[in-house]
């Protein structure tokens, strides 16, 4: 029986699956060397001229919980730099320390007892985010390196991070850029409801032929099922994501009204203590007592709060003044505001 996609029959597979991606990139050399010169940022002088895919054996290993993080590619070229390429479908937070642990393992792994550092070549892991994970900024692109902080010239060539943010990409007509924009389109263009293909797409060698790698027709019932259950995980593990994330916001709201409930509570208790200093202060008591009493300050106490024509110095009855150490009147005030605290 032939096994069918469940999606809407387009002539193409979406390029960004597990499957897909690594046929074209994993697969053929002539186009991963294109997507990395074009992505990449490398001077004419450093671009990739040609790649060994790396063995099984050294492709750094894939957590369970993170199905839908694929390091697709990883290979050297003729200078011993390393590539790793990555395709991830949900961001979350740990993705980039995740990266980072990756490169850094790649360029440990090149070290030897006894070899010179400078035999030590750089690292560069290309990853493309299908989500928005920078939202405070419109750039799609973002290059993280070893760099001077105050003198931006000064680099250490060693680990170099790439990420893309997939959903931020608009098509220009950067002619430099020409090769990243068309990579680009057809990862974002491309999918399974595709008929009919751009024509600066299908008219240039490198896309055309990753183009006729996605076919359906290319790939058979087994490699379908495997298809379709790329996408059903991707699905389960959106759907845990923002399960969590509704989790975690719900606990933040939470947290933010109990904070909000303290300050309201706080505020009341300190106007409470003032209203109590304002009438302490009108009846002659000394500064000292009304501190003891409220546990307000000399300067809270003698403030702008207590200027106002009501209870200022001036109007402070005379006939309170030599009254105001008496114990019945503090322990009035005391057990006032312990009631007024309760």
């Amino acid at each position: 029986m032939e096994i069918k996609s469940n999606t809407t029959m387009g002539k193409y597979l979406d390029p960004r699956a597990d499957l897909t991606f690594k046929k074209v990139f994993g697969e053929h050399k002539n186009l991963v060397i294109s997507l990395l010169n074009a992505l990449l940022p490398l001077k004419d002088d450093e671009r990739v001229e040609s790649i060994e895919y790396w063995p099984a054996e050294k492709v750094p290993d894939r957590p369970l919980a993170e199905k839908d993080s694929i390091v697709d590619v990883c290979c050297k070229d003729n200078k011993n730099r390393e590539f790793i390429v990555e395709m991830q479908m949900t961001w979350t937070d740990s993705f980039k320390k995740r990266v980072l642990l990756n490169a850094s393992k790649a360029y440990v792994a090149q070290s030897k007892k006894g070899d010179d550092y400078e035999l030590l070549q750089p690292v560069y892991a290309l990853n493309f985010v299908n989500e928005n994970f920078m939202n405070d900024v419109d750039d799609y692109y973002h290059y993280y390196h070893l760099v001077h902080d105050k003198y931006t010239d000064k680099v250490i060539d060693g680990l170099h991070l790439i990420f893309v943010e997939l959903k931020k990409f608009k098509p220009q007509t950067y002619a430099e850029k020409k090769m990243q924009m068309l990579w680009l389109r057809f990862l974002t263009e491309i999918n399974d409801e595709t008929r009919e293909v751009p024509a600066e797409l299908s008219e240039n060698a490198e896309v055309s032929e990753a183009l006729e790698i996605v076919e359906r027709v290319a790939f058979d019932d087994a490699e379908m099922r495997a298809y379709d259950k790329f996408w059903d995980n991707v699905s389960v593990q959106k759907t845990l994501d923002n399960a969590r994330k509704r989790e975690i916001n719900a606990v933040k709201s939470e947290a933010e009204k109990a904070k909000a409930k303290a300050e309201e509570a706080k505020t009341k208790l300190k106007q409470e203590k003032l209203d109590t200093a304002r009438k302490m202060k009108a009846k002659g008591f000394a500064i000292a007592d009304i501190a003891e009493i409220t546990d307000l300050t000399a300067e809270e106490i003698e403030g702008p709060l207590f200027s106002s024509p009501v209870f200022g110095h001036s109007l402070v009855p005379q006939r309170y003044a030599q009254n105001h150490q008496q114990d019945s009147q503090r322990n009035y005030f005391r057990q006032r505001l312990a009631t007024n605290f309760t």
